[in-house]
């Protein structure tokens, strides 16, 4: 069975994330940072559809964290899988800020910077002796990072870079043959920087080619996808699913 760890998967595109590859005959190791009667919904959802999944805390602000969460994760797949490696990575906790460059302050920037893009390059890092060689990191980035919207810059340069970097994972971890992708989501129904209203999702609608905003499930599915066998050729790109957000 192969294993994989979705970070930030007790709600929205993650808990889709966990959901999909729970089908597809995947372990999952579900993460959270504040909730964790959500991951443990998310937990029985997968049991629910015949999976096995396992709900661990995780703070990606704390890079300090991360060598305790290592330790954490392989006692855990040891006990429950009885495997010592773990096989796909995704990158995707985060959260949302609207403010204009003007308004922003030095701690939302740096909280921003902490976890859209320190997170992710660490936590790899830390977890890349346990990915079985083979294996793949996928990180979520944003159709933002392509299209200028006021009020998130500083969230769409850190997603920007995301992308970056995940071109640089696939250059280096690929004498492993472990390969490395972004999935950029475009207008997705979650609560991310609070959530939709009728007048703001109507707007983001009115701004996508197939006149409607997307659904967790629909990226999930994607990231699953990309996870499995039959797109081992797909490597180093940045995949925007959006429903042709502004073009």
């Amino acid at each position: 069975m192969k294993i994989v760890i979705v970070t930030g998967s007790s709600r929205g595109l993650g808990a889709s994330t966990a959901l999909e590859c729970a089908r597809r005959g995947m372990g999952v190791i579900v993460t959270y940072n504040s909730n964790p009667e959500k991951a443990a919904d998310v937990v029985k959802a997968i049991a629910g559809i015949g999976g096995k999944a396992v709900a661990l805390k995780l703070d990606v602000r704390n890079s300090r964290s991360f060598p305790e969460f290592r330790e954490t994760v392989c006692a855990r797949i040891k006990a429950i899988w009885g495997r010592e490696t773990f096989d796909f990575l995704v990158n995707n906790a985060g959260y949302g800020l609207y403010a204009p460059i003007s308004d922003v302050t030095e701690e939302q920037f740096d909280g921003l910077f902490n976890v859209h893009l320190k997170g992710p390059f660490f936590l790899t890092q830390a977890l890349l002796p346990m990915i079985e060689d083979g294996g793949h990191v996928v990180n979520v980035t944003s159709a933002t990072s392509r299209v200028a919207t006021a009020g998130v810059a500083p969230y769409a340069a850190f997603k920007g870079a995301l992308q970056v970097l995940t071109r640089y994972m696939a250059k280096e971890f690929g004498e492993r043959r472990i390969r490395a992708n972004s999935i950029a989501p475009g207008a997705i129904r979650t609560e991310l920087g609070g959530g939709l209203n009728e007048d703001f999702e109507a707007m983001l609608a009115g701004q996508t080619a197939l006149g409607r905003i997307g659904e967790p499930e629909e990226v999930g599915r994607v990231i699953a996808s990309l996870l499995s066998e039959e797109n081992r050729w797909i490597n180093a790109q940045n995949i925007e699913v959006a429903g042709g957000y502004i073009i």
